[in-house]
């Protein structure tokens, strides 16, 4: 399965040593579900590169748009951290579809790979 890590980013914070912090977390929690036989998908990571690139005053247009583009293409959400506005719509994707969403990596299963 392609599984979203839904999780704090900036949550509202100017703070970026925070912001590489939440990132961080949400790589070792894409690990761990690699490890479980399933792909994992941070919609950060696929949005922040071509932020990178074109400059971060695109960050509002293209963050939540990229992220939850891509919330749209996963099979589950693995919900994790502390509040965010961004993570609970990218959840609230998964529940309108009536699609697994997870809250604790213990609750996916292993996947054969």
């Amino acid at each position: 399965m392609y599984i979203m890590i839904a999780g704090p980013y900036t949550s509202g914070s100017k703070n970026r040593e925070k912001w590489k912090q939440n990132h961080k977390k949400m790589n070792k929690v894409a690990y761990e579900v690699h490890l479980k036989g399933h792909i994992p998908v941070i919609g950060v990571n696929v949005a922040l590169p071509i932020i990178e690139t074109v400059g971060f005053d695109k960050f509002e247009e293209l963050m939540m748009p990229i992220s939850l583009a891509m919330a749209h293409k996963c099979d589950a959400v693995l919900r994790i951290g502390g509040a965010s506005i961004g993570a609970d719509q990218e959840v609230e994707i998964f529940k309108g579809k009536g699609l697994p969403v997870y809250y604790n990596i213990d609750q996916i299963s292993l996947e054969k790979v």
